[in-house]
């Protein structure tokens, strides 16, 4: 299991590979959302691309790392779901939760449209 993080601009894109059961490899991926938030991001995407499985321990996980970017003025976008992912997202709500991107490329756009965020941040 890997997590690659990049940086486009002020976004963080965050890519994940393999299953999220809730043992070390969630532990990892929200290890490094309080890593970029201590690094004071705001912006990032989560490209589930290579995920196949996420569990309710993983769901929590996201959802925290979105409230807490969302208390920073930040956002966070989700891209790339394939049918199951996406599936457990529609299930759960979580789609009203999260923005939801078909690609990289269209969260991008859409952070770039919003304007700066974070703290002091002026639109």
């Amino acid at each position: 299991m890997a997590v690659r993080v990049e940086k486009v601009g002020d976004v963080a894109i965050v890519t994940p590979e393999g299953q999220f059961w809730g043992g070390k490899e969630t532990d990892e991926l929200e290890n490094i959302f309080k890593e970029l938030a201590t690094q004071g991001n705001s912006k990032a995407v989560l490209n589930l691309a290579k995920v196949d499985y996420l569990n309710s321990t993983a769901l929590g996980v996201l959802v925290s790392a979105h409230s807490n970017y969302s208390k920073r003025g930040g956002s966070i976008k989700l891209t790339n779901l394939d049918k199951r992912v996406k599936s457990v997202f529609l299930v759960t709500k979580l789609t009203l939760v999260f923005d939801v991107c078909d690609s990289n490329a269209e969260a991008l756009k859409a952070f770039e449209m919003a304007g700066p965020a974070g703290p002091g941040a002026t639109a």
